[in-house]
């Protein structure tokens, strides 16, 4: 009793320890985005205000384009994870299928590499293609984020689907198609919604791809929150608005999502019977 009571109490203050920094900073951010610049530069730090600047949300929306940049993040993320589970769906069952782990090692290169690798020689093909300045640079080189998690998420899962229902399928005149269609991909929907996911919240938040690529008109919200940046003046409160503002949908869908985050990353870790 006395041992389960401490290893919960060291659990507890375990995950404390981790997750604090990450409250507190998202904590100091959203104050920051609720304060005029005077309590922003105060000393000592002000936390909570006497009066919220909401003004700071409005600049954003009103001097930045944000909505603009706010719908190039959709349409780049959106298509690209859509373009990914398209992909990376069937040829996850395939490699699983095909037990072609090498394929499968790989992929995992694939996802390890830094996308800087990538980027050099995809911007001068996209630029003899003449496509730079469209959002179709930005949706194909996520691919490079999306594709290689879908894969590996959904091996893991396909690996762990029982066997006996497709075998059953095809003794019954089913062809490989139909078996992935009708038998394999709605017993691995968790794991499609897992893989989902996780690409969303990659493809969103990529800086690296879009200051390259991206012109004026095809930013999306991490490079907009960038370019707010300037050598003459830094306006906390506003920098800390669009923060959120290019945080929010993400924290959204992570808490709302979490239950099928954790039940489809539990049930493709677990190997069936």
């Amino acid at each position: 009793m006395k041992r389960g009571l401490l290893a919960n109490l060291g659990i507890a203050f375990a995950v404390l320890v981790l997750v604090s920094p990450a409250v507190f900073f998202f904590l100091w951010m959203l104050s920051l985005s609720l304060k005029f610049e005077i309590d922003n530069s105060s000393y000592p730090p002000v936390f909570i205000p006497q009066q919220f600047a909401w003004s700071n949300y409005q600049e954003v929306f009103n001097s930045n384009r944000f909505l603009l940049y706010f719908w190039n993040s959709l349409v780049v993320t959106g298509s690209a994870t859509l373009l990914g589970l398209l992909v990376g769906v069937p040829a996850g069952y395939g490699i699983a299928r095909m037990k072609a782990m090498r394929s499968a090692f790989v992929i995992l290169i694939a996802r390890m590499t830094p996308g800087l690798s990538y980027l050099i020689p995809l911007f001068l093909l996209f630029q003899w293609l003449g496509l730079m300045g469209t959002l179709v640079p930005q949706i194909l080189i996520h691919l490079v984020i999306t594709v290689p998690i879908v894969i590996y998420i959904m091996i893991s899962y396909f690996e762990t689907t029982p066997m006996e229902l497709e075998e059953a399928a095809i003794i019954d005149g089913a062809d490989r198609w139909q078996v992935f269609r009708h038998v394999a991909y709605p017993i691995a929907k968790p794991g499609v919604a897992v893989s989902f996911i996780l690409a969303v919240i990659f493809s969103w938040n990529n800086f690296a791809f879009g200051v390259v690529l991206a012109s004026r008109e095809t930013r999306t919200l991490p490079v907009a929150v960038y370019n707010m940046i300037s050598f003459d003046q830094l306006s906390w409160g506003p920098l800390a608005a669009a923060a959120l503002i290019v945080t929010a949908p993400v924290l959204l869908l992570t808490m709302f999502a979490q239950r099928q985050i954790v039940a489809g990353l539990t049930a493709g870790a677990v190997k069936g019977g």
